[in-house]
Protein backbone atom coordinates (compact mmCIF):
# COMPACT_ATOMS: atom_id res chain seq x y z
CA UNK A 1 0.00 0.00 0.00
CA UNK A 2 1.55 3.39 -0.98
CA UNK A 3 2.42 5.63 1.88
CA UNK A 4 0.00 8.69 2.81
CA UNK A 5 1.93 12.28 2.02
CA UNK A 6 1.19 14.95 4.63
CA UNK A 7 -0.17 17.96 3.75
CA UNK A 8 1.96 21.14 4.76
CA UNK A 9 0.01 23.23 7.33
CA UNK A 10 -2.60 25.69 5.48
CA UNK A 11 -2.56 23.30 1.99
CA UNK A 12 -5.78 22.20 2.66
CA UNK A 13 -7.94 19.02 3.36
CA UNK A 14 -8.65 15.51 2.49
CA UNK A 15 -11.58 13.43 3.83
CA UNK A 16 -12.01 10.01 3.07
CA UNK A 17 -15.83 9.71 2.69
CA UNK A 18 -17.04 6.84 4.68
CA UNK A 19 -20.49 4.67 5.00
CA UNK A 20 -21.11 5.35 1.19
CA UNK A 21 -20.36 3.46 -1.34
CA UNK A 22 -18.33 5.40 -4.00
CA UNK A 23 -16.13 4.98 -7.15
CA UNK A 24 -13.71 8.22 -5.74
CA UNK A 25 -14.22 8.43 -1.67
CA UNK A 26 -11.64 11.27 -1.18
CA UNK A 27 -12.91 14.51 -0.81
CA UNK A 28 -10.21 17.44 -1.65
CA UNK A 29 -11.05 20.51 0.26
CA UNK A 30 -9.03 24.37 -0.01
CA UNK A 31 -8.22 26.49 2.90
CA UNK A 32 -9.57 29.80 2.06
CA UNK A 33 -9.10 31.82 5.43
CA UNK A 34 -9.83 31.58 8.78
CA UNK A 35 -12.42 32.64 11.19
CA UNK A 36 -12.10 35.11 13.99
CA UNK A 37 -11.17 32.19 16.22
CA UNK A 38 -8.25 31.02 13.91
CA UNK A 39 -10.20 27.37 12.30
CA UNK A 40 -9.71 27.03 9.13
CA UNK A 41 -12.28 27.96 6.21
CA UNK A 42 -12.51 25.45 3.99
CA UNK A 43 -14.03 25.13 0.12
CA UNK A 44 -14.45 21.46 -2.18
CA UNK A 45 -11.79 22.53 -4.77
CA UNK A 46 -12.96 23.07 -8.10
CA UNK A 47 -12.98 21.74 -11.07
CA UNK A 48 -12.82 18.31 -9.44
CA UNK A 49 -13.18 17.74 -5.59
CA UNK A 50 -13.45 13.82 -5.06
CA UNK A 51 -10.28 11.42 -5.98
CA UNK A 52 -9.73 7.62 -6.15
CA UNK A 53 -7.21 7.60 -3.95
CA UNK A 54 -5.63 9.36 -1.24
CA UNK A 55 -2.29 10.65 -3.44
CA UNK A 56 -4.18 12.09 -6.81
CA UNK A 57 -6.02 14.21 -4.03
CA UNK A 58 -3.28 15.22 -2.56
CA UNK A 59 -1.38 15.80 -5.98
CA UNK A 60 -5.12 17.81 -6.88
CA UNK A 61 -4.34 20.40 -4.01
CA UNK A 62 -0.38 20.63 -4.16
CA UNK A 63 -1.32 21.87 -7.78
CA UNK A 64 -4.35 24.24 -6.96
CA UNK A 65 -1.55 25.66 -4.20
CA UNK A 66 1.31 26.24 -6.67
CA UNK A 67 -1.09 28.71 -8.69
CA UNK A 68 -4.27 29.07 -6.54
CA UNK A 69 -7.55 30.65 -8.02
CA UNK A 70 -10.24 31.91 -6.65
CA UNK A 71 -13.41 29.29 -5.82
CA UNK A 72 -16.61 30.72 -6.54
CA UNK A 73 -19.49 28.58 -4.84
CA UNK A 74 -22.08 31.14 -5.66
CA UNK A 75 -20.69 33.62 -7.96
CA UNK A 76 -24.19 35.47 -10.11
CA UNK A 77 -24.31 35.97 -13.26
CA UNK A 78 -24.10 40.02 -13.13
CA UNK A 79 -20.92 38.98 -10.48
CA UNK A 80 -19.53 37.11 -13.79
CA UNK A 81 -20.45 39.94 -15.67
CA UNK A 82 -18.27 42.61 -13.55
CA UNK A 83 -15.40 40.71 -13.46
CA UNK A 84 -15.36 39.57 -16.66
CA UNK A 85 -16.20 43.23 -18.24
CA UNK A 86 -13.54 44.75 -15.84
CA UNK A 87 -10.66 42.57 -18.03
CA UNK A 88 -12.40 42.53 -21.23
CA UNK A 89 -13.17 46.49 -21.71
CA UNK A 90 -9.46 47.11 -21.13
CA UNK A 91 -8.91 45.30 -24.37
CA UNK A 92 -11.58 47.89 -26.59
CA UNK A 93 -10.51 50.86 -28.08
CA UNK A 94 -13.58 53.06 -28.27
CA UNK A 95 -16.05 53.51 -25.85
CA UNK A 96 -18.95 52.91 -28.28
CA UNK A 97 -17.50 49.35 -28.05
CA UNK A 98 -17.77 49.12 -24.33
CA UNK A 99 -21.36 50.79 -24.34
CA UNK A 100 -22.48 48.53 -27.08
CA UNK A 101 -22.14 45.76 -24.96
CA UNK A 102 -23.52 47.03 -21.94
CA UNK A 103 -26.76 47.64 -23.67
CA UNK A 104 -27.03 44.18 -24.72
CA UNK A 105 -26.19 43.18 -21.52
CA UNK A 106 -29.19 45.16 -20.25
CA UNK A 107 -31.40 42.46 -21.80
CA UNK A 108 -30.32 39.77 -19.82
CA UNK A 109 -31.53 41.31 -15.96
CA UNK A 110 -33.21 37.45 -16.18
CA UNK A 111 -30.13 35.63 -15.39
CA UNK A 112 -28.41 38.45 -13.33
CA UNK A 113 -29.46 36.72 -10.02
CA UNK A 114 -28.50 32.89 -11.27
CA UNK A 115 -25.56 31.16 -10.20
CA UNK A 116 -22.79 30.70 -12.92
CA UNK A 117 -22.71 26.85 -12.09
CA UNK A 118 -26.64 26.59 -12.57
CA UNK A 119 -26.72 28.63 -15.80
CA UNK A 120 -27.72 25.71 -19.07
CA UNK A 121 -28.69 26.30 -22.37
CA UNK A 122 -32.32 27.30 -21.28
CA UNK A 123 -31.45 30.08 -19.72
CA UNK A 124 -29.23 31.36 -22.32
CA UNK A 125 -31.40 30.79 -25.37
CA UNK A 126 -33.80 32.95 -23.10
CA UNK A 127 -32.17 35.59 -23.10
CA UNK A 128 -31.69 35.38 -26.74
CA UNK A 129 -34.87 34.92 -27.45
CA UNK A 130 -37.51 36.97 -24.92
CA UNK A 131 -34.55 39.30 -23.57
CA UNK A 132 -35.76 42.75 -23.13
CA UNK A 133 -35.44 46.14 -21.32
CA UNK A 134 -36.61 49.96 -20.89
CA UNK A 135 -35.31 52.16 -23.32
CA UNK A 136 -36.42 55.80 -23.05
CA UNK A 137 -39.55 54.51 -20.93
CA UNK A 138 -40.54 51.92 -23.51
CA UNK A 139 -40.22 48.27 -22.56
CA UNK A 140 -38.11 46.92 -25.69
CA UNK A 141 -37.37 43.52 -27.17
CA UNK A 142 -33.72 42.50 -28.78
CA UNK A 143 -33.28 42.69 -32.83
CA UNK A 144 -31.72 40.82 -34.62
CA UNK A 145 -28.06 42.31 -34.01
CA UNK A 146 -28.86 42.47 -30.27
CA UNK A 147 -29.64 38.70 -30.18
CA UNK A 148 -26.53 37.97 -31.60
CA UNK A 149 -24.42 39.90 -29.66
CA UNK A 150 -26.09 38.80 -26.35
CA UNK A 151 -24.87 34.96 -27.42
CA UNK A 152 -21.14 36.68 -28.75
CA UNK A 153 -21.05 38.20 -24.82
CA UNK A 154 -22.39 34.86 -23.21
CA UNK A 155 -19.41 33.11 -25.52
CA UNK A 156 -17.32 34.92 -23.59
CA UNK A 157 -18.24 35.41 -20.41
CA UNK A 158 -19.03 31.78 -20.25
CA UNK A 159 -15.80 31.49 -21.68
CA UNK A 160 -13.74 33.01 -18.71
CA UNK A 161 -15.46 31.38 -16.38
CA UNK A 162 -13.91 28.01 -17.80
CA UNK A 163 -10.76 29.33 -17.53
CA UNK A 164 -10.88 30.65 -13.84
CA UNK A 165 -12.09 27.12 -12.93
CA UNK A 166 -15.68 28.84 -11.69
CA UNK A 167 -17.48 26.14 -14.31
CA UNK A 168 -16.24 23.01 -16.56
CA UNK A 169 -18.21 23.47 -19.20
CA UNK A 170 -19.68 26.60 -20.99
CA UNK A 171 -22.76 25.85 -22.21
CA UNK A 172 -23.02 28.75 -24.02
CA UNK A 173 -20.83 27.34 -26.99
CA UNK A 174 -23.14 24.19 -27.39
CA UNK A 175 -25.43 25.23 -30.25
CA UNK A 176 -25.62 26.91 -32.67
CA UNK A 177 -27.68 30.18 -32.21
CA UNK A 178 -28.78 30.50 -36.10
CA UNK A 179 -32.53 28.81 -35.19
CA UNK A 180 -33.02 30.30 -32.28
CA UNK A 181 -32.33 34.17 -33.30
CA UNK A 182 -35.27 35.78 -35.09
CA UNK A 183 -34.78 36.96 -38.15
CA UNK A 184 -35.85 40.31 -39.27
CA UNK A 185 -38.04 41.24 -42.08
CA UNK A 186 -35.92 42.87 -44.96
CA UNK A 187 -35.43 46.44 -44.87
CA UNK A 188 -36.78 49.18 -47.48
CA UNK A 189 -34.28 50.35 -49.49
CA UNK A 190 -32.41 53.55 -48.81
CA UNK A 191 -33.64 56.70 -50.37
CA UNK A 192 -32.89 60.38 -50.36
CA UNK A 193 -35.00 63.22 -48.91
CA UNK A 194 -37.31 65.15 -50.51
CA UNK A 195 -36.98 68.66 -51.60
CA UNK A 196 -39.51 69.46 -48.89
CA UNK A 197 -38.18 67.52 -46.16
CA UNK A 198 -34.65 68.98 -46.77
CA UNK A 199 -36.42 72.28 -46.40
CA UNK A 200 -38.22 71.37 -42.87
CA UNK A 201 -34.72 70.24 -41.74
CA UNK A 202 -33.55 73.99 -42.20
CA UNK A 203 -36.29 75.39 -40.35
CA UNK A 204 -36.13 73.29 -37.56
CA UNK A 205 -32.71 73.34 -37.14
CA UNK A 206 -32.58 75.67 -34.28
CA UNK A 207 -35.89 74.45 -32.77
CA UNK A 208 -35.85 70.73 -32.94
CA UNK A 209 -32.58 68.72 -30.88
CA UNK A 210 -30.01 66.96 -33.31
CA UNK A 211 -31.55 68.12 -36.51
CA UNK A 212 -28.57 69.78 -37.39
CA UNK A 213 -26.35 65.76 -36.87
CA UNK A 214 -28.84 64.88 -39.85
CA UNK A 215 -27.96 67.34 -41.64
CA UNK A 216 -24.20 67.06 -41.13
CA UNK A 217 -24.98 63.49 -41.99
CA UNK A 218 -26.43 64.64 -45.25
CA UNK A 219 -23.76 66.60 -46.46
CA UNK A 220 -21.05 64.62 -45.46
CA UNK A 221 -22.44 61.07 -46.47
CA UNK A 222 -20.91 59.82 -43.11
CA UNK A 223 -22.82 56.47 -42.02
CA UNK A 224 -24.78 56.95 -38.78
CA UNK A 225 -21.84 54.92 -37.21
CA UNK A 226 -19.47 56.56 -38.52
CA UNK A 227 -21.12 60.04 -37.72
CA UNK A 228 -20.93 59.43 -33.70
CA UNK A 229 -17.51 58.55 -33.54
CA UNK A 230 -16.34 61.75 -35.10
CA UNK A 231 -13.78 62.87 -32.87
CA UNK A 232 -13.54 67.12 -32.24
CA UNK A 233 -9.91 66.33 -32.99
CA UNK A 234 -10.04 64.91 -36.35
CA UNK A 235 -12.20 68.05 -37.10
CA UNK A 236 -10.22 71.31 -38.46
CA UNK A 237 -11.95 74.35 -38.88
CA UNK A 238 -9.42 76.67 -40.63
CA UNK A 239 -8.60 73.71 -43.73
CA UNK A 240 -12.75 72.58 -43.15
CA UNK A 241 -12.16 69.01 -43.00
CA UNK A 242 -12.69 65.79 -40.86
CA UNK A 243 -10.61 62.91 -40.60
CA UNK A 244 -13.61 59.94 -40.36
CA UNK A 245 -14.39 56.94 -41.36
CA UNK A 246 -14.75 53.46 -40.31
CA UNK A 247 -16.40 49.55 -42.07
CA UNK A 248 -13.48 49.16 -44.75
CA UNK A 249 -9.99 49.90 -45.77
CA UNK A 250 -11.32 52.45 -48.32
CA UNK A 251 -13.22 54.08 -45.90
CA UNK A 252 -11.34 54.49 -42.78
CA UNK A 253 -9.39 57.74 -42.03
CA UNK A 254 -10.62 59.29 -45.25
CA UNK A 255 -10.42 63.34 -45.90
CA UNK A 256 -14.24 64.29 -45.95
CA UNK A 257 -14.39 68.58 -47.22
CA UNK A 258 -16.89 70.33 -44.96
CA UNK A 259 -19.19 72.38 -47.17
CA UNK A 260 -20.41 75.52 -46.42
CA UNK A 261 -23.96 74.90 -45.36
CA UNK A 262 -23.21 72.84 -42.70
CA UNK A 263 -19.91 74.81 -41.44
CA UNK A 264 -21.84 76.89 -38.84
CA UNK A 265 -23.60 73.50 -37.16
CA UNK A 266 -20.20 72.26 -36.91
CA UNK A 267 -18.97 74.86 -35.25
CA UNK A 268 -21.23 75.43 -33.49
CA UNK A 269 -21.23 71.85 -31.93
CA UNK A 270 -17.41 71.63 -31.92
CA UNK A 271 -15.63 72.04 -28.23
CA UNK A 272 -12.50 70.70 -27.82
CA UNK A 273 -13.32 69.52 -24.06
CA UNK A 274 -15.44 67.18 -25.40
CA UNK A 275 -14.58 63.95 -27.28
CA UNK A 276 -17.13 63.23 -30.00
CA UNK A 277 -19.07 65.98 -31.84
CA UNK A 278 -22.27 64.29 -31.34
CA UNK A 279 -23.13 64.36 -27.83
CA UNK A 280 -25.07 64.32 -24.67
CA UNK A 281 -23.77 66.26 -21.95
CA UNK A 282 -20.70 65.82 -23.42
CA UNK A 283 -20.30 62.23 -23.33
CA UNK A 284 -20.63 60.38 -26.87
CA UNK A 285 -23.40 58.69 -28.13
CA UNK A 286 -24.53 55.26 -29.45
CA UNK A 287 -25.91 54.34 -32.91
CA UNK A 288 -28.80 53.18 -30.98
CA UNK A 289 -28.91 56.72 -29.33
CA UNK A 290 -28.77 58.25 -32.62
CA UNK A 291 -31.14 56.55 -33.98
CA UNK A 292 -33.55 57.02 -31.35
CA UNK A 293 -33.24 60.95 -31.76
CA UNK A 294 -33.22 60.37 -36.07
CA UNK A 295 -37.08 58.65 -35.56
CA UNK A 296 -38.07 61.34 -33.01
CA UNK A 297 -37.19 64.10 -35.70
CA UNK A 298 -39.18 62.15 -38.25
CA UNK A 299 -41.99 61.68 -36.08
CA UNK A 300 -41.83 65.47 -34.80
CA UNK A 301 -41.44 66.78 -38.11
CA UNK A 302 -43.75 64.55 -39.94
CA UNK A 303 -41.15 63.27 -42.14
CA UNK A 304 -41.67 59.80 -44.25
CA UNK A 305 -41.62 56.99 -41.29
CA UNK A 306 -39.96 54.82 -43.83
CA UNK A 307 -36.51 57.14 -43.25
CA UNK A 308 -33.35 54.92 -42.12
CA UNK A 309 -30.26 56.19 -40.29
CA UNK A 310 -28.45 55.16 -43.71
CA UNK A 311 -30.69 57.61 -45.79
CA UNK A 312 -28.74 60.59 -44.96
CA UNK A 313 -25.84 58.96 -46.84
CA UNK A 314 -27.69 57.99 -49.73
CA UNK A 315 -29.02 61.50 -49.92
CA UNK A 316 -25.82 62.73 -50.36
CA UNK A 317 -24.91 60.26 -52.71
CA UNK A 318 -27.81 61.14 -54.87
CA UNK A 319 -27.40 64.88 -55.02
CA UNK A 320 -24.03 64.38 -55.56
CA UNK A 321 -24.52 62.88 -58.67
CA UNK A 322 -27.13 64.73 -59.41
CA UNK A 323 -25.06 68.00 -59.66
CA UNK A 324 -22.26 66.00 -61.42
CA UNK A 325 -19.59 66.00 -58.69
CA UNK A 326 -16.75 64.11 -59.96
CA UNK A 327 -17.38 60.35 -59.81
CA UNK A 328 -14.07 59.98 -57.64
CA UNK A 329 -14.76 62.49 -55.84
CA UNK A 330 -17.48 61.03 -54.36
CA UNK A 331 -15.82 57.73 -53.43
CA UNK A 332 -12.88 59.51 -51.91
CA UNK A 333 -15.52 61.05 -49.87
CA UNK A 334 -17.83 58.43 -48.99
CA UNK A 335 -15.49 55.52 -48.47
CA UNK A 336 -16.00 52.99 -51.41
CA UNK A 337 -12.79 51.36 -53.27
CA UNK A 338 -11.43 53.04 -56.07
CA UNK A 339 -10.84 50.20 -58.73
CA UNK A 340 -9.06 52.17 -61.24
CA UNK A 341 -5.93 51.44 -60.92
CA UNK A 342 -4.55 54.60 -62.07
CA UNK A 343 -6.68 57.03 -60.13
CA UNK A 344 -5.98 55.10 -56.65
CA UNK A 345 -2.25 54.54 -57.22
CA UNK A 346 -0.29 57.36 -59.22
CA UNK A 347 -3.22 60.30 -59.21
CA UNK A 348 -2.79 62.03 -55.60
CA UNK A 349 -5.88 64.51 -55.24
CA UNK A 350 -5.81 67.36 -52.76
CA UNK A 351 -8.07 69.01 -50.45
CA UNK A 352 -8.78 72.17 -52.93
CA UNK A 353 -10.01 69.67 -55.26
CA UNK A 354 -12.43 68.02 -53.34
CA UNK A 355 -13.74 71.41 -51.96
CA UNK A 356 -14.49 72.70 -55.21
CA UNK A 357 -16.43 69.48 -56.42
CA UNK A 358 -18.48 69.27 -52.68
CA UNK A 359 -19.70 73.14 -53.27
CA UNK A 360 -21.21 71.78 -56.57
CA UNK A 361 -24.56 69.68 -54.30
CA UNK A 362 -26.83 72.99 -53.46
Amino acid sequence: MAKRMRLPNGFGQITKIKNKRLRKPFRAMVTVGKTDEGKPICKLLKPQAYFQTYNEAYAALLEYNRNPYQIEDNMTMLELYERWSKDYFKTLTTNSSTRTIESAWGYCSEIYDVPVVDVRVRHIKSCIEQGKRIVNGELRLASEPTQKRIKSILNMMLDYAVEYDIIDRNYARSFNASKTIKKEAPTQAHMPFKEEEICKLWNNVQSVPYVDALLIQCYTGLRPQELVLIRNENINLVTGTIIGGMKTESGTNRLIPIHPKIHHLIEARYDPNNEYLINIDGKGITYGQYRYRFMKILDKLGLDSNHKCHDPRMHFITMAKKYNVNEYAIKYIVGPSINDLTEKVYTRRDVDWLKEEIIKIK
